[in-house]
């Protein structure tokens, strides 16, 4: 089962979830905005419009009320001075007993007029941009002619008419007429359609406009974006800084304990070195003393200067035992507790990171997803940590594009144990039985102790560490530990 180790992903993908939902909801208000302008930009229109066809019931009625009797031909009509005050209205007729209406839809929309008792519309034309009103009354009927597009108060219009890409129409049994043409492209469609107050006209006002994506609000779903990115970016350089501070500390610490457990195997091999001379000369040194006792002369002088040389030997034996008691290594196997070796694993990779991608080195975690173990923690990420340094050591001598390390953890015989294979040069034979020899290194300045140590803190912690080289090339190095739940 390999492992991913590296997580920059989960950061672009985040980063761009969050941005798609952030541009989306602009664009999402964006256009709640416009929906709200047209809306309420449409509503006026339609009161402005309802305003104005009401007044034609109101004109006809008067008529009707006041029936102004008909003038001089040279003077006109009175009703004839109503398109003075109101531009919309082009003409005014009437029809009496004594003219009948000579247009066949005036008199059938006044018959409907007598029938409704409202004033009615003749056929329409709306093409035409005129429709034509008629109310009966006695004794004389009246019929406006209106302009559609002087039926619009202008002055008070909501919106710039050439310029809008709102389009408003009037709708009447099938007939359309474009007061304001407008801009309809692909997109978002609002749409608004209410009929005006007037029974007598009952246009039905109908306004669209379309949001095609050059009005999406692109600058500042572009802002959020940038924004998001940089504060993501500003916030994986500060994790990346506390990663590598804590990576920082976590080396320190893992090399005070080398140092010291260095120290320590050095003090015990110097006092294993040492122990043996001291003990010939104080065996010496006893043995001249008893020869001095046969000889005569001086015999007080040589027992004297004898007895001071045994004793600063012993004095010699018991500071180095001394200093071997106060440097040693503690007992491991006395702190040993139950330890997910994974875990161990991905704490040395996490440490080692930036020198496995210095070395283009993609390290391959397999096996167990858990793997539990009776160790020192301390002594077994130390263990972990200077295998993994070891092979990343070797892989410097193969091309960059070939290098493998693998780190498998699975139960084997009843124990723990993690292999750490990589695709170097290899063990040469003659190295290979002196390898964990302390003092012996194959590296020009390595002092030799590294594997040293590490197989004495495995044998220390009831386990073991060997090395082989793999049939496929390269070294393989074991460390086996007991498994947690077999301890008793």
């Amino acid at each position: 089962m390999r492992q991913p180790w590296r997580f920059s992903w989960w950061w672009v993908v985040g980063g761009a979830v969050i941005a798609l939902a952030g541009a989306a909801a602009i664009a999402r208000q964006s256009l709640e905005q416009q929906r709200a302008l047209f809306e309420t930009d449409a509503r006026i229109v339609h009161r402005l419009l309802s305003q104005q066809v009401v007044q034609h019931d109101a004109i006809l009625a008067t008529l009707a009320l006041l029936q102004p009797a008909p003038a001089a031909p040279h003077t006109g009509s009175p009703e004839q001075r109503l398109p003075a005050l109101y531009p919309r209205i082009l003409s005014v007729q009437r029809s009496d007993a004594t003219t009948p209406w000579t247009d066949p839809g005036l008199a059938e929309a006044e018959r409907l007029s007598r029938q409704s008792g409202r004033a009615a519309l003749a056929p329409l034309d709306l093409q035409s941009g005129r429709y034509r009103l008629v109310l009966a009354s006695e004794p004389a009927s009246y019929a406006l002619t209106i302009d559609l597009q002087a039926l619009v108060p202008w002055t008070e219009w909501p919106m710039a008419a050439e310029t809008s890409a709102v389009r408003v129409e009037l709708v009447l049994a099938g007939q359309h007429h474009p007061i304001q043409p407008g801009r309809l492209q692909a997109g978002s469609r609002f749409a608004f359609h209410k009929v005006v107050a007037a029974e007598s006209q009952p246009f039905d006002v109908v306004a669209t406009q379309t949001v095609g994506w050059r009005q999406w609000p692109w600058a500042r779903m572009l802002a959020w974006t940038l924004a998001v990115a940089a504060l993501l970016a500003a916030v994986r350089h500060l994790q990346r800084q506390r990663m590598a501070r804590r990576r920082a500390e976590e080396l320190l610490r893992l090399g005070q304990v080398a140092r010291l457990n260095t120290l320590g195997e050095l003090a015990a091999g110097m006092a294993h070195e040492l122990n043996q001379p001291l003990t010939a000369v104080l065996a010496n040194t006893q043995a001249a003393q008893r020869l001095l006792d046969d000889d005569p002369p001086e015999l007080a002088t040589a027992r004297a200067a004898m007895a001071q040389a045994a004793a600063q030997a012993r004095r010699a034996a018991e500071v180095v035992g001394r200093l071997r008691r106060a440097v040693e290594r503690p007992d491991s196997a006395g702190q040993r507790q139950s330890v997910d070796a994974v875990d161990a694993v991905r704490r040395a990779l996490h440490l080692l990171e930036p020198e496995c991608q210095r070395r283009g080195v993609a390290p391959a975690l397999d096996g167990a997803p858990a793997l539990d173990v009776m160790a020192d923690p301390v002594a077994l990420d130390q263990i972990v940590h200077n295998l993994i340094v070891n092979a990343l050591q070797a892989l410097e001598q193969v091309p960059a594009a070939q290098r493998r390390l693998t780190l498998t953890l699975r139960t084997v015989d009843g124990l723990g144990e993690l292999a750490v294979a990589d695709n170097g040069p290899g063990i040469a034979p003659e190295v290979l039985p002196r390898l964990f020899e302390p003092f012996f290194s194959t590296r020009e300045g390595g002092l030799g102790l590294g594997l040293s140590l590490c197989e004495t803190l495995a044998s220390s912690m009831g386990g073991s560490l060997s090395a082989a080289n793999a049939a496929t090339g390269g070294a393989v190095f074991r460390l086996r530990l007991p498994l947690a739940g077999d301890a008793a």
